[in-house]
């Protein structure tokens, strides 16, 4: 009992030897949707969470979610000292809590007007100015918190 007939193995060897199509195209960057509230930055990975948010300090949340130029998961630790643009949203605490590395056409979208929101209000009322006491300030000089 021969299984083996011509068109069969003509078959089988075209299968082998034609390259797959997935492997000889080239991938294209997509351009993702992203949530209105979402700021653009420019973010350094210090050492997880402490980040550089427009070479300003803060903070990772402890649930942080980023994802990379082909939206793919990944940890912050494999993004230190990179210098990368991206958008991201801040959660209720005021941690920056997702993030999205942008790719090249992304970056050249332009990001709609940001309206000022009740987290930006409730952040700026924590806070306060920089004051280095000598010693020697007043009293009445020093910080006070704002109610």
């Amino acid at each position: 009992m021969n299984r083996w007939t011509p068109s069969l193995v003509v078959s089988l060897a075209t299968l082998l030897i034609s390259p797959a199509s997935a492997q000889t195209q080239a991938p294209t960057p997509n351009i993702r949707q992203f949530p209105q509230e979402a700021k653009r930055g420019e973010l350094v990975v210090l050492m997880a969470p402490d980040i550089a948010l427009d070479s300003k300090p803060d903070r990772l949340s402890p649930a942080v979610r980023i994802r990379d130029s082909n939206n793919h998961l990944v940890l912050s630790g494999t993004l230190v000292n990179q210098k990368l643009v991206v958008n991201y949203l801040r959660d209720g605490t005021g941690l920056v809590h997702q993030v999205w590395v942008l790719n090249a056409q992304e970056i050249k979208q332009n990001m709609p007007a940001q309206p000022e929101g009740i987290l930006s209000n409730i952040r700026s009322m924590f806070d306060t100015p920089v004051v280095k006491d000598d010693g020697n300030t007043p009293y009445h000089q020093l910080p006070r918190y704002k109610p």
